[in-house]
């Protein structure tokens, strides 16, 4: 089981005026927005992530483009595409992820439940597995 979902968000707008997207934390986000930040011109063949985080709850929407993301535990792994401004993913807490297969002029949006704080990550991934290891197993126990 992987901690993560896809989500359709809802379109409001016409093809006279446009579209328009609204999220608001505790409802189309599932936690309270404490940091936002977007990544930008990655070549297609960079692979950026590496990490999980202890705590950390994000959801991720690719506002123009698309870009392949893995997310994987050490029991389990999936790619999800994000192609569309519609669609977000989340990714709860002890989920490593990658992001790679930019599509030129990406624009990847993240939205996180907590402010940075470099403690939160875990950027080895042998360690990051003994220690997800361990919380899905007391997870499942429960």
């Amino acid at each position: 089981m992987i901690n993560t979902g896809l989500t359709s968000f809802r379109v409001n707008g016409s093809k006279e005026w446009g579209s328009l997207i609204a999220l608001e934390g505790g409802k189309e986000i599932p936690f309270d927005i404490k940091r936002v930040y977007y990544i930008y011109d990655v070549e297609q063949t960079v692979r950026r992530g590496f990490h999980s985080h202890n705590d950390l709850e994000q959801m991720l929407v690719c506002v123009h483009g698309s870009v392949k993301i893995l997310v994987k535990t050490p029991f389990a792994e999936e790619v999800v595409t994000l192609d569309s401004p519609d669609k977000g993913l989340y990714i709860g807490p002890m989920i490593w992820r990658e992001m790679f297969d930019w599509e030129n002029g990406a624009v990847l949006l993240v939205m996180a439940s907590k402010h940075y704080d470099e403690k939160d990550y875990i950027r080895n991934y042998d360690q990051y597995a003994e220690q997800a290891k361990v919380y899905f197993e007391s997870r499942c126990e429960k």
